[in-house]
């Protein structure tokens, strides 16, 4: 068989699935790196239909999503939306769904770098401008106050984190390994692995703040 004859016949590589929570607007370019890459099947999945995901559903319940069906999961600015009651069930959704070496990275705000303004006074002062505006410590612990006054209720936060509770929610939840660090923006950073996921991942995933 010559050569070109035999690629012809290989079966194509499996690209891995990404599911993606509360994805927002369909912007690629907003993915980690690493995500950015042809290799990964981009699955949107949020709870407004108005940006169209692919799956419109809470990370509560994403009982629409089969067991073990997705490779990687990236929560970014996600889970501070639910109360707090209600992470666990997120976090036990992320474990259901994601195959055995799969893993999830999550980032959400820094309730302990954020606080560290409030104290010092700067509650409303602008941190820095995000494509919906001007951000301040109210914005990032309670939500963002300009798309909640405009009616966009999905933006309200609900409860907060630090790295130890972070953690402690991951842990508790069930994932093999869990890492988290603070980011440079007043974010947390976490990686959580299932029991068969490359330790690799932590490497490929140590640089990827947006």
């Amino acid at each position: 068989m010559q050569v070109s004859e035999q690629k012809q016949t290989e079966a194509p590589q499996r690209r891995a699935n990404l599911l993606h929570v509360g994805c927002g607007e369909a912007r690629r370019e907003r993915l980690p790196v690493p995500f950015q890459s042809p290799y990964w099947n981009e699955i949107r999945f949020d709870i407004d239909p108005a940006v169209k995901p692919d799956i419109i559903g809470s990370v509560t319940d994403m009982s629409m999503i089969m067991n073990e069906s997705v490779d990687a999961i990236w929560s970014s600015h996600n889970l501070e939306h639910l109360h707090s009651f209600d992470v666990p069930r997120a976090l036990a959704e992320f474990r259901r769904v994601l195959c055995p070496e799969g893993f999830a990275v999550i980032c959400v705000p820094d309730l302990k770098s954020i606080c560290m303004h409030v104290v010092n006074g700067g509650l409303e002062k602008t941190l820095y401008v995000a494509a919906a505006g001007p951000i301040a410590p109210m914005d990032m612990m309670f939500g963002h106050q300009a798309s909640i006054q405009r009616g966009n209720h999905f933006m309200a936060h609900k409860t907060g984190f630090t790295s130890a509770s972070m953690g402690a929610a991951l842990v508790n939840a069930g994932f093999a390994e869990a890492r988290v660090r603070e980011g440079t923006n007043w974010d947390l950073w976490a990686i959580a692995t299932m029991p068969q996921t490359s330790a690799r991942v932590f490497e490929a995933f140590a640089n990827i703040e947006q």
